[in-house]
């Protein structure tokens, strides 16, 4: 059955009450542009990064299009990000390159890598994994290596009932990179799972830190060489990020928490100490 395409709301259509629950509340530094009246303007965007950095939005023109690039090579060449003005989906993609520019530069050296190898025209399988990750990736970092196993074994009920309380502990954190999981994020209870790439970290360790061993893993090609490398993370079951998962029925018969396939095992870990 072929999937319905996600339409964001228009802008004076959001429900506001998303703003003030996760993931969109760990963005209020650009609540002007998340809440504002007005979409933020391209001059606005840039004024947000700091000094000396190559890369800069622009506005996604014919006649920006009409150089031939491809638009990773745009970005690697030139340093220039397309930006659709007044488009949810490219405003969360700048405010993703704003927090995580290491780990868009990483990903934008080996998008243009595989378009010179394969061709502007093809997918390869690591473009598969690359854009999984651009479009809905999470970074989860582990303190307690036992809740791997329920995750393993896609215990949800588990992982996000019985051992609810390591979400709050820091036991186990999530660094949304999917600018795509932001704009569903709109649209008030819709459930969402994301890619996740997963760090084992000892307590006196970061998210940063965390983040900077991902960028450094994939910019090495140790990472997304395959969209199987990537776990599913059901992020609608973590604490805060749907209304109804305070109540354990929603983490025995919720649609976005899926079995495990038979014969599917997940990568080790990246381990960060």
């Amino acid at each position: 059955m072929r999937r319905t395409r996600y339409v964001a709301p228009a802008r004076d259509a959001v429900d506001r009450r998303v703003f003030a629950r996760a993931p969109l509340m760990q963005w209020h530094d650009y609540r002007d542009w998340l809440e504002g009246t007005h979409w933020p303007r391209i001059d606005a965007l840039n004024a947000r990064w700091p000094g000396g950095v190559r890369e800069h939005f622009v506005a996604q023109t014919r006649a920006l299009l009409d150089d031939g690039l491809h638009y990773e090579e745009r970005i690697a060449q030139q340093g220039l990000i397309a930006t659709r003005e007044a488009n949810w989906h490219d405003l969360f993609n700048a405010m993703i390159w704003l927090r995580y520019p290491q780990l868009k530069r990483s990903l934008n050296r080996r998008q243009v890598a595989e378009v010179a190898r394969v061709g502007p025209r093809e997918r390869s399988r690591p473009q598969c994994a690359q854009t999984h990750f651009d479009e809905a990736g999470a970074i989860v970092v582990l303190r307690d290596a036992s809740l791997l196993a329920l995750w393993d074994a896609h215990d949800w009920h588990g992982l996000f009932w019985r051992h609810r309380d390591a979400w709050s502990t820091g036991a186990i954190s999530v660094a949304l990179f999917g600018h795509a999981l932001l704009e569903h994020a709109l649209t008030p209870d819709k459930l969402l799972v994301g890619k996740a790439i997963v760090v084992l970290s000892d307590a006196a360790a970061g998210d940063d830190g965390a983040i900077g061993c991902c960028a450094q893993a994939i910019a090495q090609e140790r990472l997304l060489r395959d969209p199987l490398e990537l776990r599913p993370l059901p992020l609608s079951g973590i604490p805060g990020w749907h209304p109804d998962n305070g109540e354990e029925s929603f983490h025995l018969c919720t649609p976005c928490y899926q079995p495990l396939r038979e014969g599917r095992v997940y990568p080790a870990p990246l381990r960060l100490s």
